[in-house]
């Protein structure tokens, strides 16, 4: 079992940056790939960027390339999304998650443990 829990989210200005984290319990973190997902108020949960499990390979939506950011450290179970040049289109409630395996992946039923989200509103 693993249990996510992510914090980092809150309101910024247009421009701005955050960093979001998802601390991880459970002895086989360092055995996920980690993904992080966004969902906004009347749309679909939507893929924003992947991990693999040593960290060496990460995956982006087009729409975040270049501005996201993310990380992990397996040594203090905690995964990172740096956020820079956040647009108002980037609001969204943020969710971690965690699949078994090593292939990175951006379908929301491809992983198996997801946290609570957090908030992040932008404004214009």
């Amino acid at each position: 079992q693993v249990q996510l829990v992510e914090s980092g989210g809150g309101l910024v200005q247009a421009g701005g940056s955050l960093r979001l984290s998802c601390a991880a319990s459970g002895p086989t973190f360092s055995t996920y790939t980690m993904g992080w997902f966004r969902q906004a108020p009347g749309k679909e949960r939507e893929f924003v960027a992947a991990i693999s499990w040593s960290g060496d390979s990460t995956y982006y939506v087009d729409s975040v390339k270049g501005r996201f950011t993310i990380s992990r450290d397996n040594t203090n179970k905690i995964m990172y999304l740096q956020m820079n040049s956040l647009k108002p289109e980037d609001t969204a409630v943020y969710y971690c998650a965690a699949g078994f395996g090593s292939s990175l992946r951006r379908g929301p039923y491809e992983y198996d443990y997801w946290g609570q989200g957090t908030q992040v509103t932008v404004s214009s």
